[in-house]
Order: C-alpha cells, then structure tokens, then sequence
C-alpha cells in the first residue's frame, strides 16, 4: 500500500525541487510546472483514496503508537474538496502573483502544504493526524510571511503561536487518551470502553481542551484571533486556501476525535457537548457582529470566516445525523463561497488598489463581472435559496430542532438567523453600492478594468457552483450519508 505516500510525496517533493532549481525564476516556466504538478497531484490523490482501502504503517513507535496511512470515506470527502479547491486558486494565482515578489518562494510551499493536507486526510491515528497537523502549521506559516512586512511577520507570529499554543493543548489531550484507553486506528462509532467514573471524569476534561485546541484553527473562541489578523497581510490566494481549506482542517481534527475517536456516545449530554454548542453560537454571532463591524475588506471576509466555520462546529456539537449533514455541507459550501470571496477581493486589491469597504462605490461599473460573482458568493453565504448555503442551514436548524438540548432548541436557530441577517448587512451593500453608487457618484472616475482571464475563469466557475450545489445537492448529501453509516 505504499501507493498511500503518493499524494503526500509528489507535491512536497515538486515544492522542495523548485527551491533547488534556478530556472523556476522564470514565471513562464514556473507557472507551467505548477500548473501540472497541481493537476497530477489532484488527480493522483482523488485516484488513491478511491482505490485504496488497506493501510500502511510507517513507523511503530511503540506498541500502541505507530505512523499510519488509510483511506476511508472522510478522506475521500476532504480530498475531493481540497484537490479541487487547491488547484483552482492556484491557477487563479498565477496572475495574482505576479503583482508580489518571491512568486517562487509562493509556489513551492503552495505546493508543500497541499501535500500536507493529504497526509491530514490519510491518517489512520490520532498520533499521525498530530504529526500531519503541526507540520500544516510550519508549512503554512510562510504564505502568511510572505510580504515579510512587519504587518505580516506579527501576524505570522500570531497565527504560529495560537496553533501551536492550540495543539500542545490538544497533544496533552491526546497522551491522556492513550494511557488511559485501549487506542486504535480511527474507528466509525469511536474505540473507547468501558472505564471507571474517575478516568471519564477526567477524559472528559481532556476531551474539551482537545476541542478548544484543535478548535483553535476553525477559530472557534476563544483561539480565533490569528484569522482577522493573518487575513488581510497574507496574499489573497493564500487567504482563500486559508479560510476555505486550512481551517477545514480543524474542522476534520475534531470529527476525528469526537466522531471516530471518543465517540459521540461519550459526551452526548455531557457538559462538553453543551459546552462545545455554547462555544460555537458565541463564535457565530461574535464573528458576525465583528464583520458587520469592519471597514477592510479581508478583514471583513475574516471575520465572516470564524462566523461560518463555527456554524459547522455547532452542528458537529448537536451530535445527531441532521447537524452532521448540515456541518459537512457546510463544510463544501463555505469553501466553495469563501473562496470566491478571498478571490474577488484580490483581484479588487490588484486593479484598483482598494482595501476599504467605503471605496467600493462603483466598483461595479468597472468589474462588473467580479461584482455579479460576488453578489452570487454573498447571497449564498446569506442563505438566501436556491443558493447552497440555505441548504446547509436548513439541516442545521434541524439538528437543533430535534435534538433534546432544551434552550438550545431555540437558541441556536435564533443565534443562526440573526447571524444571517449580519451577514446580509455587511456583504449585500458592496453589491448595492458597487451596481448604484447614487447620483452623486462621480462616473468620469470609474474606468473598466480588463481582468485577466486566469483570474475571471476561477471566480465564475465558484459562483455557478455556489448556487448549483443549492440547486442539486443531492450527490454531496449522498457522500455525507456515506459518511454517517456507522456513525449514529
């Protein structure tokens, strides 16, 4: 099975090669390698985690703790999502990149954590997961210190110190599982026993720090302030992957451990479930409440961020198969919207050099085509049907509904519905403004602005799947429902 290394070795070692070679300066050349490395890399990891399904063990590091590999039905889920997505922005930032030095430098850890992320997905234990984890930190850390202003190197501080500061908690969390149950490979259900009153106390202590550790790169509060500050400083196409794929990562720790790990049964009722729900509505609405309130744009879509991934961790705390379905869809459509966004605003940034939400009057006059994308992304996100995150949305209020969770009953559809309506009060006036600027608006200013077509293609390509997947998002349930079987 040693096929499983494949979609981790291939783009890391392409990344490392392109540090060794001087004819990678040349854009042209660059761009072409990147350009077919992120293809065959995508197509070699949707091809391996489709075919494989045994395991490899990479090192036994004791006699319960070893390195292993393993596809299973997660892995396809998130490979599928990340190949994708990985590959899409990457070509939209072959002309966004040429407005910033060190392309090369870019490219080549674009490439290595796209490898790393992989390895995330094809961990067969939690101590493997650990490993891939931290190593997604350190690779990705430099397409935040890319400009290395001082800006940007404080934010990379920033987003160094709370994942690492995040997964120690969770590495604590993780030795206290394995000295006290009989660990294996990820198991649908969870692998925990029976075990006395004591030690569940106690693992149940741990389990929450692993949650908030772990939570930390989905922004979950109180860990969630490296995103609205690593955002604005890192390139755009290093803020899509950041707010679509990198905090997924997150997301897919802790369905590792709650769902295949400890199991659902184990804290259902427990006040780390109603803990972990409180921790998720107080990140929607406060990551809300901060983008309505924001006047930078990547900021603002930051923000926006740590809102709607915690509208995939309060599904995943309700612990039932509606909020799992919600959480997973959720998991596609943010990605897919916040993505897009990232990407509108990179190419605003390039053309026209506007960061500022209040410049953004008649920004539709001169990229019309980047503002309908937009709108499209933002009546999505709002959940406004037949767009996908409507869908989305739809099961999570279920999941609430029909759970036995008291308050939260009502709470959580109402704290969901007020974050709706932020979200349509600090996206939808871009668009009001961008279209009808008033009559007042000065339009011998506003040139049209030819965009590149590398630039166009990503963002009309995101926008039809941003309403198609709320049209037809019956094969993605399907996947989700795949994923459930063994679960509840």
């Amino acid at each position: 099975m040693a096929v499983l290394l494949l979609p981790i070795l291939l783009p890391i070692a392409a990344g490392l090669l392109m540090f060794c070679i001087k004819g990678f300066d040349k854009r042209k050349i660059r761009n072409i390698y990147v350009g077919i490395i992120l293809v065959i890399s995508a197509a070699v990891t949707l091809i391996t985690v489709f075919t494989s399904d045994g395991t490899l063990t990479l090192w036994n590091i004791t006699e319960n703790a070893a390195i292993t590999l393993k596809a299973d039905g997660l892995t396809r889920f998130f490979a599928v999502l990340m190949s994708i997505m990985w590959t899409v922005v990457g070509f939209y930032a072959f002309d966004y990149m040429k407005h910033e030095e060190c392309e090369k430098r870019f490219f080549a850890f674009y490439l290595i954590v796209m490898g790393v992320l992989s390895g995330i997905y094809m961990s067969a234990n939690l101590i493997t997961l650990y490993l891939f984890y931290e190593l997604m930190t350190l690779t990705s850390l430099p397409l935040v210190l890319h400009s290395l202003t001082k800006e940007a190197i404080s934010a990379g501080k920033k987003y160094l110190f709370y994942s690492v500061g995040g997964a120690f908690m969770s590495l604590i969390s993780i030795f206290y599982i394995y000295s006290k149950c009989n660990v294996s490979d990820f198991t649908a259900g969870g692998f925990i026993g029976n075990i006395s009153e004591g030690d569940k106390g106690m693992l149940l202590v741990f389990v929450f720090l692993a949650i908030i550790g772990f939570g930390c790169k989905a922004g979950l509060f109180p860990l969630q302030d490296w995103l609205p500050t690593a955002h604005p400083v890192a390139p755009s196409p290093a803020s899509a992957v950041l707010s679509g794929l990198i905090t997924k990562s997150g997301v897919f720790v802790l369905i590792r451990l709650i769902y295949f790990s400890i199991g659902a049964d184990f804290i259902r009722d427990t006040w780390v479930q109603y803990a972990w729900m409180g921790l998720s509505l107080l990140t929607v609405f406060l990551g809300s409440m901060m983008a309505y309130t924001e006047k930078v744009m990547k900021k603002r879509f930051a923000y926006s961020t740590v809102s709607q991934v915690s509208y995939v961790l309060f599904g995943l705390s309700l612990l039932n198969a509606q909020g799992f379905t919600g959480a997973m869809l959720h998991v596609v459509f943010h990605s897919v919207i916040k993505d897009g966004l990232f990407l509108v605003a990179g190419a605003i940034i390039v053309y026209t050099g506007i960061k500022n939400v209040d410049e953004l009057k008649g920004i539709g006059k001169r990229m019309p085509t980047v503002i309908w994308c937009f709108t499209f992304f933002a009546l999505a996100l709002v959940g406004i049907p037949p767009a996908s995150g409507f869908v989305s949305k739809w099961y999570l209020c279920l999941g609430a509904v029909e759970g036995d969770f008291g308050v939260i009953r009502f709470l959580g559809p109402a704290v969901l519905l007020i974050s709706a309506l932020l979200t349509a009060g600090y996206l939808l006036p871009i668009t009001i403004n961008g279209f009808f600027p008033g009559n007042d608006f000065d339009y011998s200013n506003c040139k049209k602005c030819k965009v590149s077509p590398l630039m166009i293609v990503p963002l009309v390509l995101l926008a039809i799947a941003a309403v198609a997947f709320g049209i037809f998002p019956d094969f993605i349930r399907e996947g989700v429902e795949g994923i459930m079987g063994n679960i509840f």
